[in-house]
């Protein structure tokens, strides 16, 4: 080729057409396939290979389509579409499609010029999702070039593939364990910060010292922090692993280094204003100071924060967000509510008699020590408390404990004490980091090895410890244990209801011990699975896809996953469980809300999520703990619509006061002193103290909700922006239609699920081999060889091996690729749903009307902080006309939509289609000057879409430019002919047209 093609233009090489993009030089072509998405582009050299230039083939007459061409041929190229034109460059290439009120962070983002954002959506809400809109955005604008995201270790597998899955963005991990792996492969002197553009970070380990100077020099420019309150100092009295993460976060967020930064966290507040103002000031330093109750404080948070609850986006786009009518409307199927059910159990004789004999020795122990120093004091609480906690939780916890020494007795000071022994034996919010708690916490000083008569024979460690753990031991099954009777009895209840329920567990003997002896207890087809903490973040989720397998698709097969609260943060289970099982009462009930937000969220196929809480009626401990915390939570919970998170020293002054009488009330045999005045008037008082501080926090989080709601982006501007998103890339009733008719033609095999939601599955193991060999990748050999049926659902929120009637689901868009390259290929084998090509006698039109379906190309100018970026887009419109070519009368957008909905109503003889064709392909020239102008009004649509969007930053809109390339692409024609009108539509009329193609 002689001439350098212009950006934009169109090339044939090697075999194919090409769109030549702007990164271009004469002496190499960067190229994209025509309709293809950004892994497809390739390198040329015009000097090596042959590079012609090349125009789109017109249609053949002879090659026409049933009525239903028109909109398959349509919807399979938008599906298709991997590179919009409009202001949202990345959403046509995401496999994710988002809810309309996930795309507020992103139009707020897209504001400024430097992005600051604290997402604070409820929990199940989609910060993730909405996180990553915006970083996909970004990246895919020039706005930034490398992305990290800090997290803590055990979520960075999974935020890895979320990356992947759904936003194409390929993420290194950088943990204590991978780290020596990636520094291994860096030249001399290259951070693996530079040499890898987008990292998943450990923010435990990262936060060191040694590895942090390194992170912040050679920092992405963009960074997401999820769990970002977990990354704030609220005062100098706040642990060293936060005020590490939180210097951390101080030099990252330094306005000078004008990085991108999205802070991620559904508790922001969390009833302490001073974090709640660091984490602000990590966002913007004047919000650190700002009265946030004037007007000019609102409004400068407002720019920053988005902090929805699950009522504001339930419903959303209707005539209640202020827009003129419902047709935007959209309903997220959130689950309405969780039934709550506390089931009591008493303990059987022999473990009444154990848990008393182990608090009359703890009482000794707290006693004496009291004599021996406040180090000796704290050593003997935390071990009580041990041995307490575990007693209640299983026999198995229990032996272990008491056989285990203390790590409070390492300690050489009673701060130290305190600071070993309360992540093990309580539920502070403090503890952040879930990892390594759920191991059994120790009740002594000394390790004890051997029985009880062992260690009295050789009088080394303490026999009497070592003769309760022997007596725990022996309390193993449902004869002694209770609790475990009482969980097999209301867990066959819950699978007889069809559930599939999460049992929850404080440690991980048990957990172990409760799978143990549940398995081949529920029935032959229930699948009993344990999830703890010895298990890494990659295995657990390994595990319970394991268990989701092995339970099958069979409809009276039923999944119980057996879990510590390793998985009760950040890991979705709402796709395989449905109902939770409290076995052990945390004593924070903030954990109890976190392990139901792992079902209750988003995807959720039941309206109401099951919860049951199993408590012991006479152990001492758990009624306390239930009334005082737990139902208190629930009622807060229910008034405000969130979880509002317990105060965390009020609760521990309950929690303390509820052992202190356990150690101390008088249990001899034939007494029943349950309480002395002083010590209940104790409990009380400090009930009181937390209720008063609990409501207090509780108002502040309502205040906070009311005064900072999300305001800066009105639902009108959602609306408008949301339209035009649908109006490029199609609405879900399209998608819908397009899977269910494409598959049909193609041999597919669909049933309709029972629900009436819309639901089926596709049988297409008969369909043409073309076809199975694109869906194979995406849905597995098996269930495309073997004819295991595909579910397709109407939720974008689908498990594993299931598929979303969305264009974004990997599906949907092989078998719209297909549809499109059999459309365009007019020699390939077997069906071809969609044609370029068509005439249909109709009774929806009154005169000949042509429908064409034109693809339009766009140079884009972006400026971004980078400097200017150059793109090449695609968009596709339908316009139509009336009379013949050099005549046309043009018709509204509408109605040449309507036209897809046309039905044949009478038959048209094949050579009568293919002269008519000829003659209007032969006249088509006629209407070039008329897509040429529609070419440039859509231009100009898009310059003021794009400026609208980033109305806000003076700086980037100026230098936006949109402009149309020429000439556009006809990919199909089809004529509609009125009908004889006399003639009543048969089945057979409705679907044999020209070509006799069905």
């Amino acid at each position: 080729m002689t001439t350098p093609p212009t950006v934009g233009s169109l090339v044939s090489a090697r075999g194919r057409d090409w769109v030549v993009l702007p990164e271009s030089a004469p002496d190499m072509l960067v190229l994209r396939p025509l309709g293809g998405a950004d892994d497809d582009i390739a390198a040329v050299f015009p000097d090596f290979e042959k590079v012609t230039s090349a125009e789109f083939a017109p249609p053949a007459a002879t090659d026409l389509g049933d009525a239903h061409a028109a909109g398959l041929l349509r919807s399979a190229l938008r599906i298709g579409f991997r590179s919009g034109a409009g202001p949202f460059r990345s959403l046509a290439g995401i496999a994710v499609d988002p809810r309309a009120y996930q795309l507020v962070p992103l139009m707020m983002a897209l504001r400024q010029k430097t992005v600051r954002m604290l997402i604070s959506d409820d929990v199940g809400i989609g910060k993730t999702i909405e996180a990553g809109l915006i970083a996909s955005e970004l990246l895919a604008q020039g706005g930034a070039k490398k992305l990290a995201v800090l997290c803590s270790p055990a979520l960075a597998e999974q935020w890895q593939q979320e990356l992947r899955t759904k936003f194409g963005i390929d993420a290194e991990l950088v943990l204590a364990s991978t780290v020596s792996r990636l520094e291994r492969g860096l030249d001399l002197g290259q951070s693996l910060f530079d040499r890898h553009p987008h990292v998943v970070v450990s923010t435990d380990f990262i936060k060191s010292t040694r590895h942090r100077d390194d992170f912040v020099r050679h920092c992405p420019d963009l960074v997401i922090v999820d769990e970002a309150h977990t990354c704030v100092a609220a005062d100098e009295n706040s642990s060293t692993q936060n005020q590490l993460r939180y210097e951390l976060l101080r030099r990252i967020a330094d306005p000078k280094a004008d990085r991108h930064l999205l802070l991620v966290t559904a508790t922001p507040h969390s009833g302490k204003e001073s974090a709640f103002r660091n984490l602000l000031g990590l966002v913007r330093p004047e919000l650190a100071e700002v009265d946030l109750g004037s007007e000019e404080g609102r409004r400068l948070l407002a720019a920053h924060f988005v902090h929805r609850k699950r009522a504001d986006v339930r419903q959303f786009l209707t005539v209640n967000d202020g827009l003129a009518d419902d047709s935007l409307a959209e309903e997220t199927s959130f689950p309405s509510d969780r039934y709550f059910k506390d089931e009591t159990y008493k303990l059987s004789p022999a473990y009444q008699a154990l848990l008393d004999d182990a608090i009359a020795y703890a009482r000794e122990r707290v006693t004496a020590a009291g004599d021996r120093g406040r180090r000796e004091t704290r050593i003997a609480w935390w071990s009580a408390i041990a041995l307490l906690r575990s007693l209640v939780s299983s026999p198995r916890a229990a032996a272990q404990t008491l056989r285990t020494r203390s790590a409070a007795a390492k300690a050489t000071t009673a701060e130290e004490a305190d600071r070993l022994g309360a992540p093990l034996t309580s539920d502070s919010s403090e503890n952040d980091a879930l990892e390594g708690l759920d191991v059994a916490p120790g009740a002594e000083i000394a390790e004890i090895t051997g029985t009880g008569a062992e260690i009295a024979k050789t009088g080394k460690g303490d026999a009497r410890l070592a003769e309760l753990a022997d007596r725990a031991a022996r309390l193993e099954g449902t004869a002694d244990d209770l609790k475990l009777a009482a969980l097999v009895r209301h867990l066959k209840k819950l699978l007889d209801e069809g559930y599939h329920p999460i049992v929850f567990c404080r440690y991980i003997p048990t957990a172990e011990y409760v799978a143990e002896h549940l398995d081949g207890k529920l029935g032959k087809k229930t699948v009993v699975r344990a999830v703890t903490g010895t298990l890494s973040p990659q295995q657990r989720l390994q595990r319970i896809e394991e268990l989701a397998d092995e339970a099958g698709d069979d409809s009276a097969a039923r999944r119980v996953l057996i879990a510590t609260d390793c998985l009760s943060e950040g890991v979705n289970l709402q796709h395989h469980f449905d109902a939770v099982v409290h076995y052990d009462l945390a004593w924070n009930p903030t954990r109890h809300d976190q392990r139901e937000g792992r079902v209750d969220r988003y995807g959720q196929k039941r309206d109401i999520v099951k919860i049951i809480t199993l408590w012991g009626s006479d152990n001492g401990i758990d009624g306390k703990v239930l009334e005082v915390l737990i139902k208190k939570h629930r009622q807060i919970r229910k008034d405000l619509g969130i979880s509002v998170s317990v105060p965390d020293a009020a609760s521990s002054g309950v929690t303390d006061a509820i052992v202190e009488w356990v150690l101390m009330r008088d249990r001899q045999r034939g007494q029943e002193t349950l309480f002395g005045l002083e010590e209940l008037g104790a409990i009380d008082d400090r009930a009181a103290e937390l209720e008063t501080e609990w409501k207090s926090a509780a108002e502040r989080e309502k205040t906070s909700r009311s005064r900072f709601a999300q305001r800066s982006i009105h639902p009108e501007e959602v609306a408008r922006e949301v339209a035009a998103i649908r109006d490029t890339l199609g609405r879900s009733a399209e998608t819908r239609d397009f899977v269910r008719h494409s598959l049909s033609a193609l041999d597919g095999v669909l049933r309709d699920d029972a629900s009436g939601a819309g639901d089926f599955t596709a049988e297409v193991s008969g369909a043409p081999a073309g076809l199975r060999d694109v869906l194979a990748p995406v849905l597995g050999g098996d269930a495309v060889e073997l004819g295991r049926p595909v579910p397709f659902r109407t939720t974008a929120a689908v498990a594993r091996g299931e598929a979303a009637l969305v264009r974004t689901d990997p599906v949907v868009g092989a078998l719209a690729g297909y549809v499109l390259n059999a459309a365009l290929d007019a020699k390939a084998e077997g069906p071809r749903p969609a044609r370029r090509c068509g005439v249909i006698r109709t009774n929806a039109v009154g005169d000949r009307t042509t429908l064409l379906l034109v693809r339009y190309r766009f140079h884009l100018t972006l400026p971004s902080r980078s400097g200017e970026r150059e793109l090449v887009a695609e968009d596709a419109r339908l316009l139509a006309f009336e009379g013949s070519p050099a005549n046309a009368v043009w018709l509204p957008a509408e109605k040449a939509l309507g036209l897809l909905d046309a039905t044949a109503d009478e038959n048209t003889a094949p050579a009568f289609g293919e002269r008519t064709m000829s003659r209007v392909l032969d006249g088509l020239p006629a209407t070039k000057a008329r897509l040429e102008a529609y070419g440039e009004e859509l231009a100009d649509e898009l310059l003021a879409s794009h400026r609208r969007v980033r109305s806000a930053s003076g700086e980037i809109v100026r230098g936006v430019d949109v402009t149309a390339q020429k000439p556009a692409d006809i990919l199909g024609v089809y004529v509609y002919l009125p009908a004889s009108g006399a003639v009543t539509p048969t089945p057979a009329a409705t679907v044999a047209v020209a070509g006799g193609a069905a």
